[in-house]
Formats: C-alpha cells, sequence, structure tokens
C-alpha cells in the first residue's frame, strides 16, 4: 500500500506491506529517485502467499520504503536537504508509522549515506545496514551530478524538466540500458514535473560534493568515525559495471567497516534491486537469516 501520511507538520508518500509484528526491512532510494525503486523487492518479500525458491521469504518481513524528504512526493524536511536532515526524515517518519526500532535498513546510492547518517544520529532505530553501491566512500562520482555543483548553471538543470535529460540519467544508471524502460522515463519525468525534487537534488549535491573535487571528503571521514563507535551488521554490495560512483569504491569500504560481508556482483550498474532483483533479494535475506534483530546486543542498540 502507498499513501501519503502527516509527519511533523509535512506530508511522506511512504508504501508499506506486512505485519507490525514482523521484523522490519526499512528501504532508502538515492538522489533523483523514488520509492518505486524498490519495486521488485516488494514483489518479492512483500506479504502474500507462501512462496518457494528465491521468494519463500515472501511476507516474512514488514516493508516500508518512503520518499526521502523532498523526493518524489514527499515534502521537503524543514532542516535542508542534507544528510542529517534526511536522516532526522526517516527517523521522523519512522516514528509517525510507531515503528520505535531496531529496524533492518537498506540504501542505495545517496540512501546508503542516509543508511549509515541514520545509524550516526539514531543508533538505537538501525539492526543492520545493507549498502546498495553506496555513497559515501570516495570522491569520485559521474560527471552528471558534478555539474549541479556549478554555480547558476547546476541549479538551472536540476529544476529544468527535460526528457532528454531524463533518457541520459535512466540509461547511465543501467549496464543493460533495456531497464531504462518508457515507463521508468515517464516516471522521472512526472516527478520532475509535479514536485520540487530537483530543486532537492541540487541543494543535496551542493551539500555533499562540488564540481572539482567531487564527493567532499571531510562529512565521509566524520561519518566513518561515528558508525566505527556503533558498528552494525554490514552488507556492501556493489554492481561491477557501476557508471555513477565506480566499483573500486569497495575496497574503501572494507577498509573502512572491516566487518561488513561485500559482493562485487558482475555484468550490473548501479541499480543491482533493479537489474538483478532476485540475486539481490537472495543475497539481502541470507544476510537477514544470518543477522535476526532479536539477536542484536542490547548494547549495539543504545
Amino acid at each position: 500500500m502507498t499513501r501519503s501520511i502527516p509527519v511533523r507538520g509535512r506530508w511522506v508518500r511512504v508504501r508499506e506491506s506486512g505485519d507490525a509484528s514482523l521484523p522490519t526491512l526499512l528501504l532508502l532510494h538515492g538522489i533523483t529517485r523514488s520509492l518505486e525503486d524498490w519495486d521488485p523487492t516488494f514483489e518479492a518479500l512483500g506479504a502474500g502467499n507462501g512462496a518457494s525458491g528465491p521468494d519463500q521469504h515472501r511476507g516474512e518481513y514488514r516493508l516500508i520504503a518512503p520518499d526521502l524528504a523532498g523526493y518524489g512526493w514527499s515534502a521537503p524536511h524543514p532542516d535542508g536537504a542534507g544528510l542529517a536532515a534526511l536522516a532526522d526524515g526517516v527517523a521522523e517518519t519512522l516514528a509517525a508509522l510507531d515503528v520505535s526500532g531496531p529496524v533492518h535498513v537498506a540504501g542505495n546510492s545517496l540512501g546508503g549515506a542516509v543508511t549509515m547518517t541514520l545509524l550516526a544520529r539514531h543508533p538505537e532505530l538501525v539492526a543492520s545496514m545493507t549498502l546498495v553501491d553506496p555513497a559515501g566512500f570516495g570522491k569520485e562520482v559521474t560527471p552528471l551530478l558534478r555539474l549541479l555543483g556549478v554555480p547558476l548553471l547546476g541549479k538551472l538543470i536540476a529544476t529544468t524538466p527535460s526528457r532528454p535529460g531524463a533518457i541520459i540519467q535512466e540509461r547511465l544508471i543501467f549496464a543493460d540500458k533495456s531497464y531504462a524502460t518508457r515507463a521508468r522515463i515517464d516516471h522521472a519525468m512526472a516527478i520532475a514535473r509535479e514536485t520540487e525534487a530537483g530543486l532537492t537534488a541540487w541543494k543535496t549535491a551542493d551539500a555533499l560534493g562540488s564540481v572539482l573535487g567531487g564527493v567532499r571528503q571531510d562529512w565521509r571521514d566524520e561519518l566513518h568515525r561515528t558508525i566505527a563507535q556503533t558498528p552494525r551488521p554490514t552488507m556492501v554490495l556493489w554492481g561491477d559495471r557501476d557508471k555513477v560512483l565506480p566499483p573500486a569504491h569497495l575496497d574503501a569500504a572494507r577498509r573502512l567497516i572491516p566487518h561488513a560481508e561485500t559482493h562485487l556482483i558482475p555484468g550490473v550498474g548501479h541499480m543491482p534491486q533493479l537489474e538483478c532483483s532476485r540475486e539481490f533479494v537472495a543475497l539481502l535475506t541470507a544476510f537477514l537469516q544470518r543477522n535476526p534483530v532479536a539477536e542484536l546486543p542490547r548494547a549495539a542498540s543504545q
């Protein structure tokens, strides 16, 4: 079920599936994206009749996927579009849904950085982290996002709906360009025309990077220091044909989160949850099965 809910005076669009008594899996999308990026995950794991094979864990989790503050059809956060505001917005959304944590969190791209920020700012909410081609492990990023940091031009690009631009962006995130479907391009255009998500993306990009330096190191270092103090079971996945955030960043993730389970997925771009959804769900559910919420040490969630 997808609906908009009031969260501290603003509206947040969220998709949910499953009973509140089940372990919760929170799914966070990336920059310029929306909760639809998790549709295959809902199809595989959402509540329904029993299944076997890759979908054997269907109905075992409560799934929650919000449009991050200012993205999709969610209203912006009053504190801005930086990582702290986005993570606080997630925490406030969970509270509005009567979820007190801890929950499993999976984040793709910017959503990965938001996941780590959620752990840093609200450690009681996070049981485990699954980071999918996450931002935060290197300065390199596609020139398309660097352009957003160009004064005046970046804001103009971000806030001017353009079908050619939507096509370029959709094709960039997949190794197999057939995934850049007309439906996905139409969806991106609907968001661009009907919301201020482009303005939020510009603000986020401006907060996290620069034209010359790429993704800034100061916030990355501070975030890694903070999450090192509150370790959680972690899995990091990366498509080996990612053109947005290079797969070489996986080596930095291994170094900075030495206890993390890591996987480099061959033939896949920036969106493994879409481009190889069955393999993604298999890796995710196996990881969650090995790290159930009930077995976490009490001190780790405080």
